[in-house]
C-alpha cells in the first residue's frame, strides 16, 4: 500500500534509505519512446546528495541500471525497470537513536504502524526514497517533450527571504546557473548565505520551490475527485518534508474581488486563452492551455546537529543528539524532485484524456 502513484502511466517504487538499492517500475509508458539514457543520468544528478556545501555530504553517485523495458534506446510497452544502487550508507551513524523517537521524523509513527522501523536514516520514510522518483520522472520529462510540454521548477523562497519577481519576469534556465537553483543572481547569492549561515548554527531552514509546466494540452484532468490540480497537489504532498500547495493565485487569491480575479477569455486567431491567468492554468479541475503553476512549501530538515529531548520506545526521556549527514535545506535537492512528480502527472493525465474521446 502507498509505493505506487499514477493511473495509466503508473510507478512503483522500492527500497530504502540503507538498503543495497532503490527502484522503480514504470508501468504504461507507450512503446517506441526513445530514451536517452543521460538525460535520465543528468536528473539523477541534479538531485543526487554531495553537490555543494549546502546540501548533505553524503556520497553517492546515484548511477542508474534500465533493467527491462527499453530495448535499442526504444521502449518497449512492458515494464521499465530501473535499479538504483546505494554506496556510500554509514549505518553506524544511526546507531545511536535505534529505540529514539526523533522529532518531526516518522520513526514513531512508522512503529506504532508497523512494530518495527528500519533506524537507519529512516529507511522507507527517507528522502533518499526520491532516487527512484526523479529516475521515473526522467522517463515522463522525455514522454512529454514529444508533445512539447516543458516542465521547470526553482527555489523562490528560503525561511523569510523571498524572490520577488514572478515567473515571467525571469529566465529560468538560470536556475542552473547557481547551487541554491534560483533563476535571480543575487536573490540567489543572499539564498546560499543564509543557508550557509543556518548550517553554521547547527540548524536547519525551510523553503519554497516554484514549479511552471508550459505548452500543457487545453482537457486534460478528470471531473470531480480527479481534478488536476488535486492529483498535483497529491504528488507534491507525497514528496518529503512537503508542508504546503497552492497553485495559481493560490492563498493571496483570497485578498482579491471576483471582478479582478476572474480570467477574461478572448480569441487571438483561432486559439482561445485569458488575458490573466489568476486560475493558474487550470479550470474546473481540467487544464485550459494557459501556464500551470504552483508554489509548494518545504519545511525545515527535522534532523538538526543540536541536542533535543524524545523519548524512546519504552515511553523513557531521552536525549537525541543530531548525528550523519544531512542537508541543512531541502530546496536546492527538492528542485527535480518537484519536476519529476509534476511530469508523472501530466504524462499520465495526457495518456487518459487519450481514452477519452474518440
Amino acid at each position: 500500500m502507498g509505493n505506487s502513484f499514477g493511473k495509466l502511466f503508473k510507478i512503483t517504487t522500492f527500497g530504502e534509505s540503507h538498503g543495497l538499492a532503490l527502484g522503480v517500475i514504470i508501468e504504461g509508458c507507450p512503446a517506441g519512446l526513445k530514451i536517452d539514457e543521460e538525460k535520465i543520468r543528468l536528473e539523477m544528478q541534479r538531485r543526487k546528495p554531495g553537490q555543494s556545501k549546502i546540501t548533505t555530504q553524503r556520497k553517492e553517485e546515484d548511477e542508474i541500471q534500465i533493467l527491462s523495458g527499453v530495448f535499442e534506446g526504444q521502449t518497449t510497452g512492458t515494464p521499465i525497470g530501473i535499479v538504483i544502487p546505494n554506496s556510500d550508507q554509514k549505518s553506524k551513524d544511526y546507531s545511536h537513536i535505534s529505540d529514539k523517537f526523533r522529532p518531526s521524523h516518522a520513526d514513531y509513527t512508522y512503529f506504532e504502524k508497523y512494530g518495527i522501523r528500519d533506524y537507519r536514516g529512516g529507511g522507507r520514510s527517507s528522502a533518499r526514497e526520491t532516487a527512484a522518483r526523479v529516475a521515473a520522472g526522467a522517463v515522463a520529462k522525455q514522454l512529454l517533450e514529444t508533445k512539447g510540454v516543458t516542465v521547470q521548477a526553482f527555489v523562490s523562497q528560503v525561511g523569510e527571504l523571498t524572490l520577488e519577481k514572478s515567473y515571467q519576469e525571469l529566465d529560468l534556465s538560470k536556475a542552473e546557473d547557481n547551487i541554491i537553483r534560483c533563476p535571480d543572481p543575487e536573490t540567489a547569492e543572499r539564498m546560499i548565505e543564509l543557508i550557509d549561515s543556518v548550517r553554521l548554527e547547527r540548524d536547519t531552514i525551510g523553503g519554497v520551490v516554484t514549479c511552471v509546466i508550459k505548452n500543457t494540452p487545453v482537457g486534460i484532468g478528470e471531473p470531480v475527485f480527479d481534478r488536476l490540480h488535486a492529483e498535483l497537489g497529491k504528488a507534491m504532498l507525497s514528496i518529503n518534508a512537503v508542508k504546503g500547495f497552492e497553485y495559481g493565485s493560490g492563498f493571496e487569491g483570497v485578498k482579491m474581488r471576483g471582478s479582478q480575479h476572474n480570467d477574461t477569455f478572448v480569441k487571438e486567431g483561432e486559439k482561445i486563452h485569458t488575458l490573466t491567468n489568476h486560475s493558474g492554468g487550470i479550470q474546473g479541475g481540467i487544464s485550459n492551455g494557459e501556464d500551470i503553476y504552483f508554489r509548494v512549501a518545504f519545511k525545515p530538515v527535522a534532523t538538526i546537529m543540536q541536542d533535543q529531548e524524545s523519548l524512546n520506545e519504552s515511553g523513557e526521556s531521552v536525549i537525541v543528539s543530531g548525528k550523519g549527514r544531512h542537508d541543512p535545506c531541502v530546496v536546492p535537492r527538492a528542485v527535480p524532485i518537484v519536476e519529476a512528480m509534476a511530469a508523472l502527472v501530466i504524462a499520465d493525465y495526457i495518456l487518459l484524456a487519450k481514452s477519452n474521446k474518440l
